[in-house]
């Protein structure tokens, strides 16, 4: 038998294929974000294997599904986790949400300042990767700013939901709020709740509080401390980003529940105040990508369905803990279609010129955005065969835009259809773009000249 060390041995080969691994992982930040929240979620999948962490016996790709869902902070789930995990189990999904809504860059690079006071470069280009931040952002004030805030926050949020909880006699209702608490914040959606948040259609309390911590979290963090900054040093013009965000938000939400409450029958027909709470609810829950519902989504009108999926599909904003497209980036490419139109040159937004490389930003995470969402939706429907289209589409809309809404066929799903929404759930986490800029491959000729040629469109 040969030395282990000899050429050919296992050595030099388990050698081989770590060298290999890490080449994988590490060669570009988008790489190195993948690959985090993919390890992320095989840790949590182990975990809620453990027999100590069910209730009852829960099958490799249910624990599979609800680990990703709970790191994309996405709230879909086959089972329903209640009832099918023990307290150990559900604090290993909390863990989960907390590291996918902050960003596994944001806690790792926190715990990493607390020990050394200082990030890699390649940290450093991840964390601003992992939350679209401009160039010139420090990373290190950023990144005790968002850990710091958002703990403030949820903290805060369990505080208010404690008592609101306990009124409404849920059991545990420290555990409960803390747990809602986080869950909205970093709009994951996730309920400990048979029914979700569908007992409280007409809690004003627990409406508001839920609404507040989820367009905290889905506003995004650079819009917080611009806020935060003015009101500590006075009148200042907020930053452009924070302009369009806040103003993109408003409309998403007020469009959409003016809508609900008076084109949808079944939310249009509650009567009181109720009609208002349940409209600007799911508005809200849509457009932040929290994904909790207090009306059952397969009972509103197709209409409806298709705003929520608009809603859905643009989602929350940069920097922030929501999926989907992104506010910022819909609203560029609005004002460039707009823009086209009387042949304007330039591209305007709110009286501003947008840069050129933000426009094919924009139309590429566009792009990228519809062409997974064809090809996810497609594979869904072969595997789903007796399921309605709109259903599908719905469900495949919120796996991708890390919503949590669904319409009913999470449940039903063949196991090849949850592998396919674990997929959507993993790539909206990361990040449509980036998920696609991790699994390309460098052209060795794309630096080199090319002829320049006209095309009829």
């Amino acid at each position: 038998m040969p030395p282990l060390t000899s050429k050919g041995g296992r050595a030099p080969r388990f050698a081989r294929q770590r060298a290999t691994l890490r080449h994988m992982a590490f060669a570009s930040p988008a790489r190195f974000l993948a690959f985090g929240y993919l390890v992320y979620i095989l840790a949590g999948w182990g975990a809620l294997m453990l027999p100590l962490a069910q209730t009852v016996p829960v099958g490799a790709l249910d624990a599979l599904f609800i680990a990703t869902s709970a790191v994309s902070t996405t709230g879909l789930v086959s089972i329903d986790p209640g009832s099918s995990f023990t307290g150990f189990g559900e604090a290993v999904i909390l863990l989960l949400i907390l590291a996918g809504g902050l960003g596994y860059m944001t806690v790792g690079s926190f715990a990493v300042l607390a020990l050394r006071n200082r990030l890699s470069g390649m940290r450093n280009q991840g964390a601003r990767l992992a939350f679209n931040l401009p160039e010139g952002t420090d990373i290190k004030e950023f990144v005790r700013a968002v850990v710091l805030f958002s703990f403030a926050v949820m903290l805060a949020g369990a505080a208010a939901l404690w008592p609101l909880f306990r009124a409404a006699g849920l059991e545990a209702p420290v555990w409960q709020a803390l747990f809602h608490s986080v869950s909205a914040f970093c709009t994951a959606g996730f309920s400990l709740l048979p029914t979700g948040m569908e007992p409280f259609r007409d809690n004003i309390g627990i409406n508001l509080v839920l609404s507040l911590l989820s367009i905290l979290g889905a506003t995004g963090f650079l819009v917080v401390v611009d806020l935060w900054q003015r009101a500590k040093g006075g009148p200042r013009p907020l930053a452009f980003s924070s302009v369009v965000i806040l103003r993109i938000t408003l409309l998403l939400i007020g469009g959409g529940a003016l809508f609900l409450a008076f084109a949808d029958p079944p939310i249009s027909a509650i009567e009181g105040p109720g009609r208002w709470y349940a409209a600007v609810f799911q508005a809200m829950s849509a457009s932040t990508t929290v994904g909790f519902n207090t009306v059952p989504i397969s009972g509103i009108d197709a209409a409806a369905v298709l705003v929520l999926a608009l809603l859905m599909l643009v989602g929350a904003s940069p920097a922030g803990t929501g999926g989907g497209l992104k506010t910022t980036t819909f609203a560029v490419v609005v004002a460039q279609m707009l823009s086209v139109l009387p042949r304007n040159p330039q591209t305007r937004l709110f009286g501003f010129e947008i840069s050129p490389e933000r426009q094919s930003l924009a139309l590429a995470s566009l792009g990228y955005y519809l062409a997974l969402l064809f090809l996810f939706a497609t594979c869904l429907l072969v595997t789903e065969a007796g399921a309605r289209f709109d259903v599908v589409l719905f469900e495949a809309i919120s796996a991708m835009s890390t919503v949590g809404l669904s319409m009913g066929i999470t449940g039903s799903l063949s196991e090849p259809g949850k592998m396919i929404v674990v997929l959507l759930m993993y790539a909206g986490r990361v990040g449509i773009l980036t998920f696609a800029l991790a699994i390309a491959a460098r052209r060795g000729d794309q630096d080199s000249p090319a002829p320049k040629a006209d095309i009829v469109l």
